[in-house]
C-alpha cells in the first residue's frame, strides 16, 4: 500500500468550503460518468451540511491549501448492533493526487471519528467497475455479496407517498 503523503492535511469541512465540495462531486461524478446527473447547487451544501441540522458531514484532504480530495459521510443506525454507523457517500481524490495515499489518509481520518463516536461499521456502495474496489479491499473493507442496493426515487416516491 502507498505511504501516506505527509503534505496532506485532511480537515473537516467548513461553510466556506460549500463551492469547493461541489467542485469535488462534480469532478466525481465526471469520473464516474455521470456529469449530467449532479444537480445540487452550492446553497444545497451550505443548508444540509451547514445548516441548523446538517444531513451530511466532510472532510477535506488539502496540499498546499489546495483541495484534492474528500469524504462526504452521514450517521445511520445498525438496529442488529444497536450502535450507529457510518455511511460514506462519497470518497474522491483528483486524478493528479491519485497515488500519494491521500484516499487512505481520508479513510483512516473517518475509521477515526467512526470509533470515537460509538460506531461499529463504515458502510459505502461503489459502482461495480470503479478500481477503487481494490484500495477498499486493501483496507479491509468486504463486499456484501447477499445484500442488494435498492432505491425509490421520482415519481415512484411520489405515487408511494400519495398512498398513506
Amino acid at each position: 500500500m502507498t505511504e501516506p503523503t505527509k503534505d496532506a492535511v485532511i480537515r473537516p469541512a467548513a461553510p466556506t468550503d460549500a463551492g469547493t465540495i461541489l467542485r469535488l462531486i462534480r469532478e466525481l461524478a465526471a469520473f464516474e460518468g455521470l456529469a449530467e446527473q449532479v444537480r445540487a447547487a452550492e446553497t444545497d451544501i451550505l443548508r444540509d451540511g451547514f445548516g441548523a441540522e446538517p444531513r451530511f458531514q466532510c472532510l477535506l484532504a488539502e496540499v498546499d491549501g489546495h483541495a484534492v480530495g474528500f469524504a462526504l459521510y452521514f450517521y445511520n443506525y445498525s438496529t442488529f448492533e444497536g450502535r450507529p454507523g457510518i455511511y460514506l457517500e462519497d470518497l474522491y481524490v483528483a486524478e493528479a493526487a491519485r497515488g500519494q495515499g491521500i484516499g487512505l489518509r481520508l479513510m483512516a481520518h473517518l475509521a477515526a471519528i467512526a470509533l470515537a463516536q460509538g460506531c461499529r461499521r463504515i458502510d459505502l456502495a461503489m459502482l461495480h467497475w470503479n478500481p477503487a474496489r481494490l484500495f477498499y479491499e486493501r483496507l479491509g473493507l468486504t463486499q456484501i455479496a447477499d445484500w442488494l442496493p435498492f432505491r425509490l426515487e421520482g415519481e415512484a416516491l411520489r405515487q408511494l407517498a400519495d398512498q398513506g
